[in-house]
Formats: structure tokens, sequence, C-alpha cells
């Protein structure tokens, strides 16, 4: 593997990589767990060929990857691919801590034998973003009393996590519990700081939030960023007719940097005032059959590349 264990040290990103940022790219193009017709037959020797010859040298985890790393590692490392995190759907809300230690086990291991920087963790129970016949105006919420429980269990999930060395990275989502930036906010606010951040520019504007006062309030949490575009006439369509999440995306709300709407100028801006020097991860979920996942894989990492390079950030090549 080319990625070594020292990414997961803070200390070590600005001795070695001082200001330099790793580009990766989410299989969800390709090939789309919640809805397996999407990119069903893509294999995923196709995807991890092309998000290779794209530029990137990071990929996520995917439901096509396999589950053990003496089977991962050597088709990453074929394809001169690091990985660079996953998301993991947690029920803590109905769960215990203890229950939730041992259900992200497996993941877990995976994720430490392949020296991911981090886990992205996001909350799952009541979730809609599957669901085509739920609206989003119809997503779960915490009263006060369920959100100081759910707080703390978090804040311990996110401790252990820290100790096995596979910092959690939470992802706000559309359609559920952690949604808009105000619940992105309070969750910070009140959890212990162990309890990192990855941050989506496509949710959060979804969502009505602002993207770059996140990054200016919270620097010191993220250390995860999805690099996800909008297309505003479709953002538009699906607010106005509160759409699902699956109907909002399949009319094409999603895309990658460079085809949308978002400046990303700024947002890198403040990357470099701050030393981030994390991963970027183009993610866009779209029908492959309408967008072609090496094509768009392109015109994000054209797209990311040329941006970052106006704001003086290096990008890390190996």
């Amino acid at each position: 593997m080319h990625i070594t264990s020292s990414f997961r040290n803070p200390s070590n990103y600005l001795i070695n990589f001082c200001m330099s940022v790793k580009l990766g790219i989410a299989p969800i193009a390709w090939s789309n767990d919640d809805m397996p017709e999407l990119g069903g037959d893509t294999s995923l020797e196709q995807c991890l060929s092309e998000a290779s010859q794209a530029g990137f040298i990071g990929i996520e985890s995917g439901g096509k990857f396999p589950k053990k790393s003496e089977e991962l590692i050597p088709k990453l490392t074929e394809f001169k691919l690091n990985l660079c995190s996953g998301w993991y759907g947690a029920n803590l809300r109905t769960n215990s801590v203890d229950e939730e230690k041992n259900l992200i086990q497996d993941q877990l291991k995976l994720f430490k034998d392949c020296n991911s920087p981090c886990m992205v963790f996001a909350e799952v129970s009541g979730s809609i973003q599957g669901d085509p016949n739920r609206k989003l105006s119809t997503r779960p919420q915490m009263d006060l009393e369920e959100s100081k429980k759910y707080y703390e269990k978090i804040s311990e999930m996110g401790k252990y996590l820290e100790d096995e060395g596979m910092p959690l990275a939470y992802h706000h989502h559309m359609g559920t519990v952690i949604e808009t930036e105000e619940d992105t906010v309070r969750l910070l606010e009140n959890t212990h700081d162990s309890v990192k951040l990855t941050l989506d520019t496509g949710h959060m504007l979804f969502a009505q939030g602002d993207s770059l006062k996140i990054l200016n309030d919270f620097s010191e949490r993220l250390i995860h960023m999805h690099c996800k575009d909008i297309r505003k006439s479709v953002l538009e369509k699906s607010l106005k007719e509160d759409l699902s999440f699956r109907g909002a995306f399949l009319e094409g709300a999603f895309t990658v940097p460079g085809d949308g709407c978002i400046d990303y100028k700024p947002l890198f801006d403040v990357l470099k005032e701050k030393n981030y020097s994390g991963w970027l991860v183009v993610e866009a979920e779209q029908d492959p059959a309408k967008a072609n996942p090496f094509e768009y894989a392109k015109i994000g990492y054209k797209y990311l590349t040329e941006t970052l390079k106006l704001s003086g950030i290096e990008i890390y090549k190996s």
C-alpha cells in the first residue's frame, strides 16, 4: 500500500506533507449501494481502474469491495489506490454503545488493516434517505432529551474509535437525524472533541447550510471532506416539490465539482489558512447510464486540481 500508518497521526501531516491534500473519489458514481440497479453490472475492477486513470490516489469503500483485507489490499495495490475511508451507518439511537462497538468490528479491522485515515460515520436510525415514498421534510428529528443521550453515546463512540486509531468522522446527511447546519453545529458543540467531521458540501447546500461557516468555525474538527456539487435548478425543484432524497438524486441534483453551482475557491482558501492536509473526496450520486462515471471523475479531478492551485494548496501525488 502507498499510505503508511503515519497518515493517521495529525502531527505527521504537518511534518511530512505541509499543506498538501490528497485526492480521492467515492465508488458511488459507478455502482450505487442503495439502488443496486444503478451500475449493477459495473465491475469493481472497472471502477478502480477508471478512478486511478482519472488521477485519484484514493478511493472510499463500497458494496462491491472485498470485506477482508487480504483480498482488498491486493486489489487496491493493483490499481495504485489507497483506501481513503468509507461509510459506516450507525444505529446509536436504538443500540447501546457496546452493541455498536460489536457491530463495527469487521469494518474497523478492515479499515485498520488498509490504513484508512478515518471512518465516515453517520446515524441512520429512522433515516428516510433510501425510501422513494418519503418526502425529505419527514426526516427524523430528536427532541432535547434524546439529543443529550445521543451526544453522550456518540462521544463515547468517538473516544473508542480514537483509541483504536480510527477517528470517527461524522457525516451530516440528507434524510437523517443530523442533516442541517444547525444539527451539525449542535452535534459538534455538545460532543467530545474525538467526534470529528466529514464535511459534505453537497449535503450542506441541499440542507440550505453554509459550508464556509462550518469550515471557519470548526476547522479543528474537520478531518475529511466530500466534494459534492449541486445542480441549482434541480435543487430548487427538489426543495419546491419536497422530493424524496432518492427522487432528488435521480432528477440529477448531485454532480461533481466543476459541473454544479458551488464555488470551491473560497472553501479551499479556508483550508489553506487552516493548514488542512486530509483527503478531498469527489462524490456524486448519479445514474451512471446518464452520467458516465469516468468522464465525470475526470471533470471533478480537473476542477479540483485547478482550483487548489489557485488557493496555493499542493496535491500529494504518491
